[in-house]
Formats: structure tokens, C-alpha cells, sequence
């Protein structure tokens, strides 16, 4: 059963009219969490498309990269996508039913971020209400400011960028703790602990700009250190 039908069935619970956010009101079971996923990232880009006011066949195609869908499922996706946006929710609801869904700290909200971001550069400009929208989505999904720059500044390529923030790391930590904060960042990047927090397989290449701006980060911090 594809990730769409699924979708699709969990639609169905919309009959009482509470609105799409009335799916992220449970804790869904561990075979659910991709289509939570999804349903996550196309339901806050549906939002954010209202934060610059238009959507490009940019921004659809790096949605599509990150979600494959297949012939015969575009009517499902586009049902989401479409119930989404007329949802009278704003998108905190969307972000905060979230955060309690998947627990305050789970790496998938990361993943989440980053889905975000890669739909908002995609039409080669970054607006400032994009900025803004993203800016209170991270605080709201619990991740704070030093995720929130990391993630903008592996996708927004003018933006400011602190290795130490990229490692999730104070400044004054030894080179041990950064060391470990390194490898724990490598492993969450693995494609094994990304679908087994429920990532869908095709999300997985977002993970990709992660792992060379982590080992990015952790090279240069070494390499400052041993100056």
C-alpha cells in the first residue's frame, strides 16, 4: 500500500469536519509515522505557499524530489494539499499538533525543517515572509534558534554560518564533546535511522546536504582548534 493511499484512507477521518489538523491530535504507530510525515510537510507548505503569496512549478517540482508520486496518486495528493490550505488552522496548530505527535526533541522534526526549506529555496529566492514563516515554524516545533540556523544556512546560500551551531554545540566545548556531537550528527544522517523514524524513502536525499555541512562543520572546528 503506497504512502498516497494510506493518505488517502487517513482522509477519511476528516468526515466530522474538524479540519486536516484534526490528524495530528493522536500519537500515530510506528508504521503511520511516514504518512504523518508527509502529511506534516505538505500541509505546512501549503501554508507557507500563502507566506509569499504564490507557488512556482519550482517549488512543486522540489516537492515532488522530496515525494515521488506515482501515476494514479496525484488526485490524493493534491487533496491534501488542497484541504491544507483552505483549512481555517493556521500553520502553529499544524507545527505544535506536531511537535506533540512525534515528542518534543524527535529527529524527524528536523527532517520536517529541512523538507521545508528545500521547498522554499527552490525557486531561487528566499523571501524574508518565507524567513519569517520558517523562523516561527522551527520555534514551534521545539527545535530553537541554533537548529533553525543550521538549517537555513545548509539551504540559503547568503545565510550566516556558525559550525559550532551546525554540531548543536557551545563554543566553549572541548573538542571531545564536539567530536561526539560530530558522530551522533553522522549517524542521524544514516538512511537506516531515517526511515526507521519515519521518513519515506524518498525524503531520505535531504539528508544528503546535512551529512557534508556536518562534516564540514567538524573539519573546520578541528582544524581551528589545531591552530
Amino acid at each position: 500500500m503506497s504512502i498516497w493511499t494510506r493518505i488517502s484512507e487517513a482522509l477519511q477521518a476528516l468526515a466530522s469536519g474538524e479540519g486536516l489538523a484534526a490528524l495530528f491530535t493522536r500519537k500515530e504507530t510506528a508504521p503511520e509515522r511516514s504518512v504523518a510525515f508527509a502529511i506534516a510537510v505538505i500541509a505546512l507548505g501549503a501554508k507557507m505557499a500563502k507566506a509569499d503569496g504564490h507557488v512556482t512549478r519550482d517549488e512543486v517540482a522540489a516537492f515532488r524530489e522530496v515525494f515521488q508520486i506515482p501515476a494514479g496518486e496525484e488526485a490524493n495528493a493534491a487533496r491534501v494539499f488542497n484541504l491544507a490550505r483552505q483549512d481555517v488552522a493556521g500553520f502553529d496548530v499544524y507545527a505544535r499538533r506536531i511537535r506533540r505527535m512525534f515528542g518534543e526533541g524527535d529527529k524527524v522534526l528536523i527532517d520536517i525543517l529541512e523538507g521545508l526549506f528545500h521547498i522554499a529555496v527552490a525557486d531561487g529566492e528566499y523571501h524574508p515572509k518565507e524567513d519569517a514563516f520558517l523562523r516561527q515554524v522551527s520555534e514551534d516545533l521545539g527545535l530553537g534558534e541554533r537548529c533553525f540556523n543550521a538549517v537555513r544556512a545548509r539551504h540559503v546560500a547568503d545565510a550566516p554560518r556558525d559550525p559550532y551551531d551546525v554540531l548543536g554545540v557551545p563554543h566553549e566545548a572541548d573538542l571531545d564533546e564536539i567530536r561526539a556531537a560530530w558522530k551522533r550528527a553522522v549517524r542521524d544522517c544514516h538512511p537506516d535511522r531515517m526511515l526507521a523514524r519515519g521518513v519515506p524513502q524518498e525524503a531520505i536525499k535531504l539528508a544528503e546536504k546535512r551529512l557534508i555541512a556536518v562534516n564540514a562543520a567538524w573539519e573546520e572546528i578541528a582544524r581551528d582548534r589545531a591552530a
